[in-house]
């Protein structure tokens, strides 16, 4: 290449590059801290891992020019606040699960779980390939929020009881903790619905302040050791069939970040959702053999209170079917399942009712 040429080419590339200086929007520069609440105490069994995991993954993936600060609950704020702590600033992000949220909008109950609603697999189908995130970032346009599924429990388990339910009778008057819609379900059944933060949980039912109690699972209960107050544990539940968490992150906190920044906390949620479901599925087994063994009697709830879960669940989405963008996720929800379900029961549901019936 000749003289010429050369500086005929970096006059050019001079000029471009100065162009797209100043067409390129600001960014805040230099390394900055972001302050991450949530709705799990410290050194909860998965919930609290999948925060610290979301925190911890996004600081290393970005060198160290982002760090995220991660407070507990009641750190910096209590478990319930941390919406209301990122949308007025006072935080940066939060971890949790959006059904906590219901009060800010009913829709957000989708994207942790509803009653009668989808599996962590369908879960996703919907939420990275069939229009969920997209609803998802709708409704956080609302609160100046930018959310995406960071963890997940996968199925959740039917709860801890002080007595055996035999039929929806039974739940008429019981003092229970469930949170999101399927709590407002129970409610229909006669229960008096408490919504209690996790940490709170063990020490509400040991004083007799609850009757029974949903948690997570076998691994997650285990750990915060309901079994130490009542032996009554149903498996399967109506409630939270694939529970997912988000991260949900200041809107213009989120715009303030580079290009990169933002991709980061997008994949690093991604990434938090796949490692933290395989982490309660891979100890949910093991733990229920330990939980049978130490005399836990595992029961599952006939099919009258089946029943009754299902009436009254559809008559609290029916309540709620006047909110035009509750409609319009729910809409959207139902499709993907059934959608994804239809192929999901043809396929590996028929393959490991077939496996587990020829290797016994």
């Amino acid at each position: 290449m000749d003289r010429r040429s050369f500086l005929k080419k970096s006059a050019l590339g001079g000029s471009a590059a100065a162009a797209t200086a100043l067409a390129a929007p600001a960014y805040a520069q230099g390394n900055r801290t972001l302050t991450l609440v949530t709705t799990w105490g410290r050194g909860l069994a998965g919930v609290h891992d999948s925060a610290q995991r979301v925190a911890d993954t996004i600081t290393a993936m970005s060198d160290g020019a982002l760090t995220v600060d991660l407070k507990a609950a009641g750190e910096l704020v209590g478990a319930f606040e941390v919406f209301d702590a990122v949308t007025s600033g006072q935080a940066d992000m939060y971890h949790g699960a959006d059904y906590y949220f219901v009060g800010q909008h009913p829709g957000y109950a989708f994207f942790t779980a509803v009653p009668f609603g989808m599996t962590a697999q369908e879960l996703v189908n919907w939420y990275y390939h069939m229009g969920g995130h997209e609803l998802h970032d709708e409704l956080g346009q609302i609160f100046g929020l930018k959310s995406f599924l960071a963890g997940n429990t996968g199925a959740q388990a039917g709860g801890w009881f002080s007595k055996e339910i035999n039929g929806p009778e039974d739940f008429n008057g019981l003092k229970f903790r469930m949170p999101g819609l399927g709590g407002k379900a129970l409610g229909k059944l006669g229960a008096s619905v408490q919504n209690i933060p996790g940490s709170e949980v063990y020490q509400a039912l040991s004083s007799g302040a609850i009757d029974g109690t949903e948690w997570i699972g076998p691994w997650a209960d285990e750990k915060a050791g309901f079994q130490e107050i009542t032996k009554t544990y149903y498996t399967a539940g109506f409630h939270e069939p694939g529970a997912g968490l988000s991260l949900a992150t200041n809107r213009e906190v989120f715009e303030s970040l580079t290009p990169a920044q933002q991709k980061i906390i997008e994949i690093a949620s991604g990434e938090c959702h796949q490692w933290n479901l395989a982490q309660f599925l891979a100890n949910n087994g093991a733990a229920l053999q330990r939980l049978q063994s130490s005399g836990v009697k595992v029961l599952e709830f006939p099919d009258s209170v089946w029943d009754a879960f299902g009436k009254a669940s559809q008559e609290v989405h029916d309540e709620n079917m006047g909110d035009e963008l509750y409609k319009k996720i729910y809409d959207s929800a139902m499709e993907s399942m059934k959608s994804s379900s239809a192929w999901i029961n043809m396929s590996s549901g028929a393959y490991t009712a077939q496996r587990d019936r020829v290797l016994g």
